[in-house]
């Protein structure tokens, strides 16, 4: 192949059953609307709702120290910190900003912000659902891909972006 040919696109078309990609320009956004409240000092930014496949890709915003939320995953999870830290209470260990984390399914484990952090961020890719339980493992409610879609739709709508903001997301 010629250098020539190297630098040419792909001549054919893409499958039509093929989805759109997804770019997301501003990941960390500059309008705080696009931020979706979980509880207070605490918000989810949606990168991706993969509606399809069962999973979704977010940052995970946290500006408060104390527990968050005690949780199992049935599938696996991907986190790579961006600011600041975070640790679970059953491990020994802490994720720091650069740390890639990935978490086993079947896991169970309670996601703890220290109060010397002033701010945690981590990109998320969550696959399955987020159940959470309490300190036996009784279930007290759970999110998905599909919670997740309606929190933002129904936020987007309650701060004047609209309930079809979030589909730009959705794929």
């Amino acid at each position: 192949m010629s250098d020539a040919e190297k630098w040419q696109p792909y001549r054919h078309p893409q499958p039509p059953e093929a989805a759109a990609e997804l770019v997301v320009p501003d990941v960390v956004p500059k309008d705080e609307r696009v931020w979706v409240p979980v509880e207070p000092n605490v918000w989810f930014r949606p990168l991706l709702l993969c509606v399809s496949r069962g999973y979704w890709c977010n940052l995970l915003r946290v500006r408060r120290a104390g527990v968050l939320s005690r949780h199992r995953h049935p599938q696996p999870v991907h986190g790579y910190v961006l600011k600041g830290e975070w640790r679970y209470l059953e491990h020994d260990w802490v994720a720091r900003e650069g740390s890639y984390v990935y978490e086993t399914a079947g896991e169970t484990h309670t996601l703890v912000v220290d109060p010397h952090v002033e701010e945690m961020v981590t990109l998320f890719q969550v696959n399955g659902a987020m159940i959470y339980v309490d300190p036996d493992g009784k279930v007290m409610g759970y999110d998905d891909v599909f919670t997740r879609l309606a929190k933002c739709r129904a936020h987007y709508e309650a701060v004047g972006l609209g309930g079809g903001f979030v589909e730009q997301f959705i794929r």
